[in-house]
C-alpha cells in the first residue's frame, strides 16, 4: 500500500458515505443526450401530445430522484411541509442543482388561488433543440415540467404541471413558464395549518 495515512475500508460499497462529488455535467454532452431522448422518443410515438407526455413521463423519474438525493444530501432527510417552503425549494435549490442558477421567477398567479408559475428566460432543454415547423406547439419544457412533478408529488404535493411558451414584448424567443396547479387537498391542508 503507498502513503501513510489510513484508508478506512468498507465491506460494501452502499456503506461509503454519499459524497457531493463533482456538481457539473458537460453543456454538450447533456445536449446530446437530451436531443437523443426526444429523437428517440419521437419514433415512438404518432402525435406531438404523446411526445411531450413521454418527456413528462422521463423528467418526472429524474425528479423523484432529485428531491430523494438533495433530502438526504442537504436537509438530513427531512421534507418540506409547507407550499410556499416547496416551491421554494423547487425555484432555488433544484433548479440551481439541475441548471446551474436559481429560476428567473416564481409568481403566483392572479387569476386562480391554487397556481404558481415558475418562469426561466430561456430554458436549457429549449436551447439546443430545433424544433421543425410541422411540429408546431411541441415545448421540450415537458421535460423540466415532469421533474417539477415529480419533486412536488413525491414531496406530497400532487399537482398538475404543465410547460408553456409565453411571448415578451421585445424579445425574439418566448420565455418558458412552468405552471403548477395544486390539488385541491394541498390548498385544505395549507389553509388548515395557517
Amino acid at each position: 500500500m503507498i502513503g501513510t495515512g489510513k484508508i478506512k475500508q468498507y465491506a460494501n460499497v452502499l456503506d461509503k458515505p454519499l459524497g457531493k462529488g463533482k456538481q457539473e455535467v458537460s453543456l454538450s454532452a447533456f445536449a446530446f443526450l437530451f436531443s437523443e431522448l426526444v429523437q428517440y422518443n419521437q419514433t415512438q410515438v404518432d402525435n406531438i401530445s404523446e411526445l411531450e407526455t413521454r418527456l413528462e413521463d422521463a423528467g418526472y423519474a429524474v425528479g423523484a430522484r432529485v428531491l430523494e438525493l438533495l433530502c438526504h444530501r442537504d436537509k438530513g432527510n427531512r421534507r418540506e411541509t409547507r407550499l410556499l417552503g416547496i416551491l421554494s425549494f423547487v425555484h432555488s435549490t433544484v433548479w440551481k442543482v439541475l441548471f446551474g442558477k436559481v429560476a428567473d421567477s416564481l409568481e403566483k398567479g392572479t387569476e386562480h388561488e391554487d397556481e404558481y408559475m415558475i418562469s426561466e428566460k430561456e430554458l436549457l432543454v429549449n436551447r439546443f433543440i430545433s424544433i421543425p415547423k410541422d411540429m408546431g406547439t411541441f415545448h421540450c419544457g415537458a421535460f423540466v415540467a415532469g421533474i417539477v412533478k415529480g419533486v412536488l408529488e413525491n414531496a406530497g404535493f400532487p399537482a398538475v404541471v404543465t410547460a408553456h411558451f409565453v411571448p415578451v414584448e421585445g424579445q425574439q424567443r418566448p420565455r418558458t413558464t412552468i405552471l403548477i396547479k395544486f390539488a385541491e387537498e394541498v390548498l385544505r391542508r395549507e389553509a388548515r395549518l395557517g
